[in-house]
């Protein structure tokens, strides 16, 4: 018997999505019941900030990607139901962001998604 492969996950969308500042080809990636955590200097690993579902995540999509900013997937990495990706992201005035990814799949949808961001101060 062979092993089935389950749907692929759309890197081109991922860039498509990051790169085009579009929160909809984003939130198309994810999940019903995705969660994504975010570790950053304000919400540190003890007390992640937290989203869950597509209402959520999409919130988030939609402020991050109405931001006056250049976005740039830098890598991308593909192994199983894991993606791991760098991103990352220059403001107008020349502040830097960096953010690093890793998400688990069900289906080729996003289901859990960890990033942790760092930026210039």
């Amino acid at each position: 018997m062979g092993t089935r492969a389950g749907p692929a996950f759309d890197t081109e969308a991922l860039r498509r999505g990051i790169e085009g500042h579009d929160p909809a080809e984003m939130l198309a990636l994810y999940a019903d019941d995705a969660e994504i955590r975010i570790v950053d200097r304000n919400t540190q690993p003890s007390h992640p900030m937290v989203k869950h579902g597509r209402g959520e995540i999409a919130d988030m999509l939609n402020d991050v990607y109405s931001r006056d900013m250049i976005h740039k997937l830098e890598q991308c990495v593909i192994q199983g139901d894991h993606v791991a990706f760098t991103e990352s992201c220059l403001y107008p005035d020349g502040v830097r962001v960096l953010a690093s990814s890793m998400m688990s799949l069900r289906d080729g949808k996003i289901v859990e998604h960890t990033l942790l961001q760092a930026w210039d101060e």
